[in-house]
């Protein structure tokens, strides 16, 4: 980073303050990976919610007021840690980890042309994923759990694929001619003279 460690610690203390600020921020490739796992660390300290934990991430972080400007004057809203132990943790509570993403940008940095990313905090709505299989070393997968354990959303997914290939078998099939028409009718019309 061609930084002091005074520079770096401080870099990545303003960064991961005004990540739990804003929830996103935009940043390069090379701070947004140095500073997720610091960011990702204080989001499990604010899971426990004690007040160690607290003062653990105060000393780790600092304690930050977050000032919003409402028509024309600076308002406190509170502290960066206020935020973290009372919105963000909570939000994550049912998440082992993986608080954070890195999504790449197009642009380019003017000066010094460095790759843009966005580091956002996941919204309380988007699910962990799944755990992937281990595969052998001949490529075969591993034994893994029954289909039994497997959650009930993994259930809906599989039946929303079924769903969607169907709907796709539908479109392709080729639309039935006038004279298959007709011979449906007849056939609709002979069984309900037999009735």
């Amino acid at each position: 980073m061609s930084r002091t460690k005074e520079h770096r610690l401080a870099m990545r203390r303003n960064m991961v303050a005004s990540l739990f600020q804003h929830e996103t921020i935009s940043t390069t490739i090379e701070k947004a990976k140095e500073v997720k796992p610091f960011a990702e660390k204080l989001i499990t300290l604010a899971k426990k919610g004690t007040l160690a934990a607290r003062r653990q991430a105060i000393s780790m972080l600092g304690n930050r007021d977050i000032i919003d400007n409402e028509s024309g004057e600076a308002v406190r809203k509170g502290t960066v840690i206020g935020k973290l132990f009372t919105e963000i943790g909570p939000r994550y509570l049912d998440r082992p980890g993986g608080y954070t993403r890195i999504i790449r940008l197009s642009l380019r940095r003017l000066g010094d042309n460095g790759e843009l990313v966005l580091l956002q905090l996941l919204g309380p709505d988007e699910a962990p994923r799944g755990k992937k299989k281990k595969r052998s070393r001949k490529g075969k997968k591993a034994a893994g759990p029954a289909k039994a354990e497997q959650p009930a959303a993994a259930d809906e997914v599989v039946e929303a694929e079924v769903v969607e290939a169907e709907a796709v078998k539908a479109e392709d099939a080729p639309e039935p001619t006038q004279t298959e028409e007709a011979a449906e009718a007849a056939d609709a019309d002979e069984q309900t003279e037999k009735e």
